[in-house]
């Protein structure tokens, strides 16, 4: 297909690449799916042995990077292992409580599935442990079918379960390499879910400031007010002092780690000086006996193994796979996101799909060793970041800190009050409102903001999982919109220059005499074929229409600008063929300009270069203008046989 090309020199053509099998294309769109990261470069021209210690490392990074760590690297992960578990035990307890479940299954969470992710994972960063949102899950998803007061074994089995298949589904996603998939919940829709949960968290933890017994399992905002203000005759007004003093020294410590960056550990430690004080201060006064309920006993010891307890016969099995998946994927998203995040300041990568089956084995071992699910918490992995971890060791110090507090010091939290979790928990869910983000996303995308919102108040007035759903809806509904109704952009010539760019964004643009541009900005399939049509057909109308009400020359070329379009479908070779009976029904002249190599080969298959006419295709949109300029009103007889060096002149 010759083109306006170099003028004067030989003509330039569109050319037609070369058919593939449609194996092997299969084989390459499967390839850039799946493996976008090409993982099996390393094992190129190496010898079977080498492959085999490659594929090895691959899939337990440990063994790369153990041979380079240094014992300088130990002391900065010692440190900060040791500052970690000062978080982890008090966590550990608190997101078990947030859980309905024993505060001991909390500290075993902490134990076997940090050693399980220092073999497996490959942040330097993350920090291991229980996440305050997906506990939420648990106790708002199993609470509605086994109630963990009445029937607490069964309770706790459905929890295990659950927390089993959660690893099964992240460590199939890692292994299928289907990680995409957790991209569809987009930084607002994480924003906003994120936030109504830390609301209904702070909320629920009324329950342990006010000294409740009796609370709602549900998550919406009205049944949890219900259930506050419906028992003013039971709240107690020791739990709720003592409540607000933690809270404001937990507040306090963060605010001054906050203003000085160099004593993050002072934050880092608060809590569990908090359940130090209150332990004391209740064993001090006997507080327990006037109102303020306490963890009791807690017993020693090491995780006892937890794989018979698997409900996989309980007749409430598809509610356990249910919350599995759920809380699968929220523990991915945040240890991912998180993960990444601080890869990003140390400038090294991490492997998403890793990641994943790192996740998926430390919950599926974790499941089998009385723990529930585990995943990469925000405010334990800045701690971790700032206090100097190197590597992965830091989850392994922490691992062993907690195994030292299992099997020497539970008895110790025995008169640790529940009003001081409580405390710890609306201290950790504040930094997950994330105004500052909202606002953000309110200045650069409103779209965003309404997602973002959207997702906040289904969370919030519904439940957490309405909400998830709200917001992971609205996400694929805006991918839908945007692959419906792409925009087609009239593009005008700037001033002095061989340039066209659109004329909404450059008003200094022209239109060129009787041409119409049009620059179709995404791929042509089904599902926006007939949109285009008609808003090109709409354009057109609109260009006769406006010519005409001016009085200039009328419209005799349309130009349609395929650079952005990398794809296209059968239906959308239907929509190129409709528009050019269209343009022929009205004696217009249709040109192509700059079609990628999908859309010139399917163009080509369907013979719908014949009907365009081989010479109406061009490089690009300044050739194509040229030539419809000077093949209309130089050489209309004949448009193939140009003078190059006149229309070079003309250019």
């Amino acid at each position: 297909m010759e083109t306006t090309g170099d003028y004067g020199q030989c003509p330039r053509r569109v050319p037609v690449p070369p058919s593939k099998p449609f194996l092997k294309s299969l084989q390459t769109s499967l390839k850039e799916t799946f493996f976008p990261d090409d993982p099996f470069r390393q094992f190129k021209n190496q010898p079977t042995s080498r492959k085999f210690l490659l594929g090895f490392q691959y899939f337990v990074p440990i063994l790369e990077w153990a041979p380079r760590y240094t014992f300088d690297f130990f002391k900065a992960d010692l440190i900060a292992g040791i500052t970690i578990a000062s978080l982890a035990v008090p966590q550990g307890i608190s997101y078990a409580s947030l859980a309905s479940i024993p505060p001991i299954i909390g500290l075993y969470s902490s134990f076997v599935p940090p050693l399980i992710y220092a073999m497996l994972g490959s942040s330097k960063d993350l920090a291991v442990g229980t996440i305050a949102v997906a506990s939420l899950l648990v106790s708002s998803m199993l609470g509605k079918e086994v109630s963990p007061t009445e029937n607490p074994k069964q309770y706790v089995q459905l929890v295990f379960t659950a927390t089993f298949f959660a690893g099964v589904f992240q460590a199939a996603l890692g292994i299928l390499r289907l990680g995409f998939i957790v991209d569809f919940l987009s930084h607002a829709t994480i924003v906003g879910f994120m936030g109504g949960a830390a609301t209904i968290v702070c909320l629920q933890q009324l329950k342990g400031m006010l000294g409740l017994v009796h609370f709602t399992h549900k998550t919406d905002l009205v049944s949890v007010m219900r259930s506050v203000f419906g028992q003013i005759h039971q709240w107690r007004w020791e739990s709720a002092v003592l409540g607000c003093c933690f809270l404001f020294f937990l507040l306090l410590t963060r605010y001054f780690s906050k203003r000085k960056p160099a004593f993050f550990w002072i934050n880092a430690i608060a809590p569990l000086i908090s359940v130090i004080l209150g332990s004391l201060l209740v064993y001090l006064t006997h507080a327990e006996k006037h109102g303020v309920q306490v963890i009791g006993h807690l017993k020693k010891g090491l995780n006892p193994p937890s794989l018979s307890e698997l409900a996989f016969g309980s007749p409430h099995l598809m509610a356990a796979t249910k919350t599995g998946i759920v809380i699968g994927v929220i523990g991915l998203a945040e240890g991912i996101a998180v993960g990444r995040t601080f890869a990003m300041f140390k400038n090294y990568h991490i492997d998403g799909n890793k990641e994943m089956i790192a996740f998926g084995m430390m919950n599926i071992a974790g499941s089998c060793a009385s723990c529930f699910l585990n995943a990469g918490p925000f405010s334990r992995t800045a701690v971790n970041f700032n206090a100097g971890s190197k590597s992965a060791v830091s989850n392994i110090v922490m691992a062993t800190a907690v195994m030292f507090t299992l099997l020497f010091l539970t008895p110790l939290f025995r008169y640790t009050p529940l009003v001081v979790l409580s405390s710890i928990i609306t201290t950790a869910m504040l930094g997950l409102l994330d105004y500052e983000a909202a606002l953000h996303l309110w200045k650069i995308d409103k779209f965003d903001f309404f997602i973002c919102w959207g997702a906040y108040l289904g969370v919030v007035l519904g439940s957490v999982e309405t909400g998830l759903v709200i917001a992971i809806t609205v996400s694929l509904l805006r991918i839908l919109l945007f692959v419906a109704r792409p925009k087609t952009i009239v593009l005008g010539n700037l001033p002095n220059s061989g340039i066209f760019r659109s004329m909404d964004q450059y008003p200094i643009a022209n239109n060129v005499p009787g041409i119409l541009i049009l620059q179709i900005d995404a791929p042509v399939y089904f599902a926006n074929a007939s949109y285009l049509r008609e808003r090109i057909s709409r354009l057109i109308y609109e260009e006769e229409d406006r010519l005409k009400s001016a009085g200039e020359t009328s419209l005799h070329c349309v130009i349609l600008d395929l650079s952005a379009v990398a794809s296209i479908d059968t239906s959308g070779i239907s929509m190129l063929e409709e528009v050019k009976k269209n343009v022929d029904r009205r004696d217009l002249k249709l040109a192509l300009a700059n079609p990628q190599s999908e859309v010139i080969k399917k163009l080509d298959k369907s013979k719908l270069i014949d009907k365009i006419g081989q010479e109406w295709i061009y490089l690009t949109v300044g050739e194509a203008v040229a030539a419809c300029n000077f093949m209309l009103h130089t050489c209309k007889s004949n448009p193939v046989a140009v003078d190059y060096n006149a229309l070079d002149n003309n250019v």
